[in-house]
């Protein structure tokens, strides 16, 4: 599943990933600038070339698979705090879903959200700083 700023891919684990893929915007109302291809792009795929080898190969972790939860910084750190907030969305979900039933009287159907295991980047140490400091309260590795 794609989005605008994140990427999405399931697995039996799944790593967070923090990257400033676009430069910051210029203006009150823009998030996102141009694309940072050596910092925000490289780092990605080195992300995801890591997690495909892996996942490929039955060796390293027997029946299991990694999955990806990776977010735009947007080389911003109010963004990047926005952005992590995603990350913690698993552990925040205490909806009861014998609450809410279809108008056949089936109960409504989840996607459940996994929880990150763990987060890799942000790359500056203002961003850095913040993400895991509110990482670190809901006990997500950074």
């Amino acid at each position: 599943m794609r989005e605008k700023n994140k990427i999405h891919l399931d697995g039996d684990i799944i790593f967070g990933g923090l990257f400033p893929m676009h430069e910051k915007g210029q203006g009150p109302n823009v998030k996102c600038g141009t694309i940072k291809k050596e910092k925000g792009i490289q780092r990605l795929e080195a992300m995801l070339f890591a997690i495909d080898r892996i996942n490929a190969d039955e060796t390293i972790l027997p029946g299991i698979t990694i999955g990806l939860h990776i977010l735009d910084t947007c080389s911003s750190d109010t963004f990047a705090l926005e952005q992590c907030m995603d990350f913690i969305k698993a552990q925040l979900n205490t909806i009861d879903m014998n609450d809410y039933v279809c108008d056949d009287g089936r109960t409504a159907l989840q996607a459940p959200i996994k929880p990150v295991a763990g987060v890799i980047g942000a790359a500056s140490s203002t961003v850095s700083i913040m993400v895991a400091n509110i990482l670190r309260l809901f006990k997500v590795r950074f």
